[in-house]
């Protein structure tokens, strides 16, 4: 649905050149999320605009359900956009507009007659919850209520594709939660296929397919969602697992626990996330497992868990104890231990 081929973006002045986004490529398929995430500067907000063309690529193709158009002059665009619906963090509703005029006007410089504006209007304010408040202002709305003004005109265009530009990041935790419920629905039941920015690992934990990691405007990981929380091999995309689980033990946590020797992170996915095998591990071995740390995260396709534990106990056994968790579909890796 969404290709993007070896995108470059520079903004160049007269005195530098500034190499935004750096010969990225990606494939949002055809009704699925995806997600871009990056810290401030990544290049991400660059990237998602050079999807509908609000950035021109400096190089690199653009392809929207099998079209190329970055070629494609401005009328032609145009109609191309008409298919591409966006939400933005700042909501851009017009503040002296009540909410039915802020979805019904763009639809009416499109050309629509009122009754059809009027049956698109009713339908996604039904969508995103927002039947009621037709006659308010934006001023009289929740910043999650603003949002779900934003999304509604997104969507009354009927957008095959939806891009999101950090349409959570300006709200609290449970707002952010209800919007992204909206969005898995609209996923799901409407069939639109979703490419996200964030910066914000919960985001990407809730609702995405895929996950595409940038810094300093490349892509640096991607990977299903599954496997870039079971098995994230970039600093970054591990300092950004971090913020959701705890990964690394603080020489604090090792102090107060009077942690030496083997301390090991084992990653269970799917129905070994169910298994008693540290219990196994205690009878068939002759190791006592300390756990340090635990934590399961629910991701839209998959459970994965997570647990540090210190084996105690002489270091064949504990090699042996380690072998069969990996042989029942655990994970493990090795962490160093600095008291």
């Amino acid at each position: 649905m969404i290709v993007l081929e070896n995108i470059t973006k520079e903004f160049i002045s007269k005195s530098n050149t500034v190499k935004a986004v750096s010969n990225v490529s990606l494939h949002v398929r055809k009704g699925e999320i995806h997600g871009v995430i990056g810290y401030s500067g990544a290049g991400k907000s660059t990237l998602i605009r050079c999807v509908n063309l609000l950035e021109k690529p400096t190089k690199g193709k653009v392809y929207i359900n099998g079209e190329e158009i970055t070629p494609l002059p401005l009328p032609q665009l145009r109609k191309v956009r008409n298919k591409i619906g966006m939400i933005f963090q700042g909501f851009n509703l017009l503040k002296t507009a009540t909410v039915y005029d802020n979805i019904a006007i763009p639809l009416k410089l499109l050309g629509y007659d009122k009754n059809e504006v009027k049956k698109r209007v009713e339908k996604y304010l039904e969508i995103v919850g927002l039947t009621d408040k037709h006659k308010s202002y934006p001023n009289q709305l929740s910043g999650g209520q603003k949002q779900r003004v934003a999304i509604a005109r997104a969507l009354s265009q009927e957008p095959e594709v939806l891009l999101s530009d950090e349409a959570t990041s300006a709200l609290d935790p449970e707002t952010t939660d209800s919007i992204l419920e909206l969005l898995l629905k609209i996923n799901k039941e409407l069939g639109i296929t979703i490419l996200l920015i964030t910066h914000e690992m919960n985001v990407i934990q809730k609702i995405c397919d895929h996950v595409y990691v940038m810094e300093n405007g490349e892509v640096v990981e991607e990977n299903t969602a599954i496997n870039l929380f079971t098995k994230p091999s970039h600093p970054t995309t591990k300092k950004f697992l971090n913020t959701i689980s705890q990964r690394n033990l603080s020489p604090s946590l090792i102090s107060q626990l009077h942690v030496t020797g083997a301390v090991t992170r084992l990653t269970f996915v799917g129905e070994s996330t169910g298994k008693p095998l540290l219990a196994e591990v205690s009878q068939k071995f002759d190791v006592q497992p300390n756990i340090l740390t635990a934590n399961i995260i629910e991701l839209k396709n998959g459970i994965v868990g997570n647990i540090v534990i210190h084996l105690v106990g002489e270091k064949n056994q504990v090699q042996s104890a380690i072998r069969f968790l990996e042989e029942q579909g655990v994970g493990t890796e090795s962490l160093e231990v600095h008291s």
